[in-house]
Formats: structure tokens, C-alpha cells, sequence
């Protein structure tokens, strides 16, 4: 093992101590051969931080000093996106478009949509023609889909091929341009129309005179590039692809969608999923600023505030009862609290099969079926240790009985909405996890509150 160091394949190496701190202090000195040979050492990805402490002059001469080194494009693609419009000030439209230039289509067409749009247009003006012409193509697709995240830097061989010419062809592209892009060798005829997969065991293991036709391991699972990004995204983990050819209507190969680019898209759809069950906007992170995670939290909290003074309304129209056993407003936190948690679980379990393509609102009346039973189960068990010690607490059968009711019937809705909600929302084409929390807790306190309370009321007459 190598803890607090990275393995590399000659062994481990230690983690470089670098901080934004150090990095201004060479600056300031002016010794900035010695802070390039230092920001040499550190990986792009780990460049995030230290640039959000710098100012934008500091910036600025970082972005230089990794231009030198052709890193600049790499360190763009790894930075985390709220960082984005801060790094871009910092640099001239001349030098961003030169650095904007050196990355990938598919992460060129994705970090220009941070560029200012007072900007955005004077930066692809400075971009070479032929990128230009590229970022207008990828832009004729529709945000979040196949034709915007796939890379056309691939190696595509000839059906008329011998298994030498085409490993010879191998050599001397290079592999198309890009290192992940002979995961798979795609095999087209004259019109690029995709003919299939040959794996390059089999390609490599065959003599030098077989047709590449005949290496053909069966047919290729492709996507149209219209198709949503978290639907590749589903297709390579159910088929644990390396890579993801996408082709037009006639079946031409466009472009590849690699598993680097689809583990970003994983990433962002389960960052979506997250932040919208808290009534969160992924657009709220860690580095964004203050004023934008107010704009964006504030109407979310605005109607958690709404539902929780309505939620207490249903209180209300029990307080002669409270008036007549004050004891019972001790357990309400407790039917609640129990009632959301369970709500929440069933909500998480079902976003979850949803988000992953494990279920469909044909089969999803099952999948409430499952989750009321589970949780009419759980709520007479937790209502059975619930009802005991409230008996022993007040000395009263009745009070367990009130809480033991309460929370079966709480636990079984709680569970029947957290799995019927996201199957609503996605069948009425909505994001399953937009506001789905807000509204099953909501409803799950309601209830819980009612009834507690109602079966409290109908055995007052016990109780007091």
C-alpha cells in the first residue's frame, strides 16, 4: 500500500506539498522557473484549489507558466466548473482561445458555454478555423446529448483491411490522435457506415493476410446523437463498455463517446439527483459565491417554510386535544421524524432504479407494492418498541396503542409516496428528483400529525 502517496507503476511516489501560499511567494520573488518546475509536479486535477486563492495577476502567470508546458487545456478540463468564470477573467481573450483550442471537441463545446457572453464570441473568432467549424458541428446537437460529449478523434479501419495493413495503419495514426482511442477498433465500409467491433487480441493474434471483415466480433451497440448522455451512461455500465460509438440514422460513424468522458457524465447526472432531492440547483458548489447560493437555496427554503407552517396548520386543528393531554405533543417529533426517514429511504431507492434504468413506470406498481409492505412491516415494529416505551414513559396502554397505530399507518403512506412520487414525476416527463423530498416529507409530517392526533382524539376519553 502506499498511504498518503500515489502509486505509479515504477512504485510510490510521494505527494508533492504544494499551496497556494507557496505558489505566491515564487511569484511575488519573481523565481517563476522554480514555480513552473513546481506546477509540473502537481496534477491538473489537484490544481483546483490552489488557483481559487490566488488573485487574478497570480492567475494569469499561472495560466502562463502551464501554457509552456501544454498543460493549460488539461488544467481548464479538470477544474471544477464554478471556478471556471473566475480563472477565465484572469486571462486574456488571445490566451484562452489559444488554450481553448489545444482541448478535445467535447470538452471545447462544454467550457466555452463559461465564457462571458460578452466575451464568447470574440474568443471563437480567435480560434482557429477548423475548431470553429467543429464547435458550430457539435452545437447543431441538443445540450446534454451523445453528439455534444462524443470525441471525432477516433481510429476507424477499412472492412478491405488485412490484419496488417491495419495495424501498420494503427502505427502510423497513432491511434487516432488520442491515447483511450483504440479501446475499441471500429470497423466501417467506404460510406463510414459502422460494420462492427474487432477486438485487438483477435486483430493482433491473426495472420497478416486476414480481411479485417472476417475479425468482425459480432455487432457493435451504437447511440444516435441525439440520445441523452445519462442514457449512454446506463448503456455502459449494463454492458461494461469501455466505449460508445455514435452514428446518424443511416448509420455512419460520427464520433466515440470514451469511458473517461462517460464517468464525468455519471458524475454530473448523480450530482443532479443529489442536489435536486435537498432542493439543491447543481449549480451550487463549494466555490460558488455566496450571493448565487443564496439566489439559488432561498425559494427552496421558502417552500420547505410554506409546507412546514401547513404541516403545523394540521397540528392546529388538533389543539383542543393538546389542550386536554399536553403529553402528546412529546411524541409528535418522534412519529415525524420516523415517517420522513422512511419516506426518504424509499424516495433515495427509487430515484436510484430510475436514474439507472433498473425500472419503468410499467413495472413500477411493483416496486410500490414492495415499498408499502416494507414499510407497513417496519412501521409495526418500530410502532411495537414505539407504543412500549411510551407505555412505560406514561404509564398508559392506550398512549402505545395511539403510537403504535400512528406509526404503521405513517411508515406504510411515507413509503407508498417516496416511490410513487419519482414514478409520477418521471412519467410526466419530469425530473424525478426535482422538489420530490420537499413534497413526500411534507406529506409525511401531515399525516403524521393526523393521524397521531385523530386516533389520539377518538380515544381522549382513555388516555386522560
Amino acid at each position: 500500500s502506499c498511504p498518503g502517496t500515489l502509486r505509479t507503476k515504477s512504485g510510490c511516489m510521494a505527494t508533492p506539498v504544494v499551496t497556494s501560499r507557496i505558489i505566491r511567494r515564487l511569484l511575488a520573488s519573481g523565481v517563476h522557473g522554480r514555480a513552473e518546475r513546481l506546477l509540473a509536479r502537481v496534477h491538473p486535477a489537484d490544481l483546483g484549489p490552489l488557483l481559487a486563492d490566488l488573485t487574478p495577476d497570480e492567475i494569469r502567470t499561472v495560466i502562463d507558466l502551464l501554457f509552456n508546458q501544454h498543460r493549460a487545456a488539461t488544467l481548464l478540463r479538470e477544474l471544477p466548473h464554478e471556478l471556471l468564470p473566475q480563472i477565465f477573467d484572469a486571462i486574456t481573450d488571445q490566451r484562452l482561445a489559444e488554450v481553448l483550442a489545444r482541448l478535445e471537441i467535447d470538452d471545447l463545446s462544454q467550457l466555452v458555454e463559461y465564457v462571458p457572453e460578452g466575451r464568447r464570441e470574440t474568443v471563437q473568432d480567435l480560434l482557429p478555423r477548423h475548431r470553429r467549424d467543429e464547435l458550430r458541428h457539435a452545437g447543431l446537437y441538443p445540450p446534454d446529448s451523445a453528439g455534444r460529449v462524443m470525441t471525432t478523434r477516433f481510429l476507424a479501419l477499412d472492412e478491405k483491411m488485412s490484419a496488417q495493413e491495419a495495424i501498420d495503419s494503427i502505427r502510423a495514426t497513432g491511434g487516432g490522435g488520442r491515447e483511450d482511442a483504440i479501446l475499441y477498433l471500429y470497423v466501417v465500409d467506404d460510406e463510414r457506415h459502422l460494420l462492427g467491433v474487432v477486438p485487438i487480441r483477435r486483430l493482433v493474434a491473426a495472420p497478416p493476410d486476414t480481411p479485417v471483415a472476417e475479425l468482425i466480433a459480432g455487432e457493435s451497440i451504437s447511440v444516435p446523437p441525439e440520445a441523452d448522455q445519462e442514457e449512454v451512461a446506463q448503456l455502459v455500465a449494463r454492458y461494461d463498455l469501455l466505449a460508445v460509438p455514435v452514428t446518424d440514422a443511416d448509420g455512419r460513424l460520427l464520433g466515440i463517446i470514451t469511458v473517461d468522458d462517460v464517468i464525468d457524465v455519471i458524475t454530473e447526472e448523480a450530482t443532479e439527483d443529489i442536489y435536486h432531492l435537498a432542493g439543491l440547483s447543481e449549480e451550487d458548489r463549494v466555490f460558488t459565491s455566496a450571493r448565487v447560493s443564496i439566489r439559488k437555496r432561498l425559494p427552496w427554503m421558502l417552500l420547505n417554510l410554506g409546507t412546514a407552517f401547513t404541516a403545523a396548520a394540521v397540528v392546529g386543528l388538533f389543539e383542543r386535544t393538546l389542550d386536554q393531554l399536553v403529553s402528546l405533543a412529546v411524541f409528535l417529533p418522534v412519529v415525524a421524524g420516523v415517517g420522513g426517514n422512511g419516506g426518504v429511504q424509499t424516495l433515495t431507492v427509487i430515484t436510484r432504479a430510475i436514474a439507472l434504468g433498473e425500472i419503468e413506470f410499467s413495472s413500477g406498481l411493483r416496486a410500490v407494492g414492495k415499498e408499502m409492505a416494507v414499510g407497513m412491516v417496519i412501521g409495526i415494529a418500530a410502532g411495537l418498541l414505539a407504543g412500549g416505551m411510551a407505555t412505560l414513559w406514561q404509564g398508559n396502554p392506550y398512549m402505545g396503542v395511539v403510537l403504535l397505530f400512528a406509526m404503521m399507518i405513517t411508515l406504510t403512506v411515507a413509503s407508498v409516496l417516496g416511490a410513487a412520487v419519482p414514478l409520477l414525476l418521471k412519467a410526466m416527463g419530469q425530473d424525478p428528483a426535482v422538489g420530490a423530498g420537499v413534497f413526500v416529507l411534507f406529506f409525511t409530517d401531515a399525516l403524521g400529525f393526523a393521524s397521531f392526533l385523530g386516533i389520539a382524539t377518538l380515544l381522549l376519553d382513555r388516555l386522560v
